[in-house]
């Protein structure tokens, strides 16, 4: 019978097992590819990646950022272009800090004892790090901002993004890119004029 190749008696066809079996994942061939262009990713891109998610207003900035590259990594063989990881990256960051913006609006809404006031919350290092004294009224202002807005005008001011880089990040239309950067300048500059 041809079965007695698989058989665990069989003579292995290869060269001899490590002691230690690898996992699954990193027997395939693709994997040191995948670890190096993430790798790769992180070192680029963290920084401006975290920055992204404190100024969108996430509330565990570390976690989304590394949620973000949890989720690139398990993806990683499936994008078409690695050139295209840091719009997906970028993407996903906007994506999970919505998502987790959302969650937490939902749990102090069916919260019993609501925060007595939205200074309360500790901000983390990095949060604390950007918010220098001469732009604490504006991050301020930005936090007031609808959730979109905020998001495009973080993308084209802070990160210096295209329209179509916007729109893609946000999973949206070019039209509405400018829709919302238009109505975030206008409600900001209000909000800004306001405060003075």
């Amino acid at each position: 019978m041809r079965r007695r190749e698989n058989s665990p008696t069989a003579a292995p066809a290869g060269p001899a097992p490590a002691a230690v079996p690898l996992p699954r994942a990193a027997a395939d061939p693709a994997d040191p590819e995948r670890e190096a262009g993430v790798a790769r990713l992180f070192e680029l891109h963290y920084s401006s990646m975290l920055r992204l998610a404190v100024l969108l207003g996430a509330d565990d900035p570390e976690n989304v950022v590394a949620e973000a590259y949890y989720q690139i990594y398990r993806k990683w063989r499936r994008l078409r272009d690695a050139a295209a990881a840091e719009a997906y990256l970028r993407s996903t960051v906007c994506n999970l800090t919505r998502m987790r913006i959302r969650h937490l609006q939902v749990a102090r809404r069916h919260e019993e004892n609501p925060p007595s006031a939205p200074d309360d919350t500790v901000a983390s290092a990095e949060h604390a790090a950007l918010l220098r004294d001469d732009q604490r009224v504006l991050i301020a202002a930005l936090q007031e901002l609808p959730p979109r807005q905020r998001e495009a005008l973080v993308l084209r001011h802070w990160l210096g993004l295209k329209e179509s880089e916007i729109a893609a990040a946000m999973g949206i239309s070019g039209g509405s890119v400018k829709t919302h950067t238009a109505r975030g300048i206008a409600a900001l500059t209000q909000a800004m004029e306001a405060r003075r």
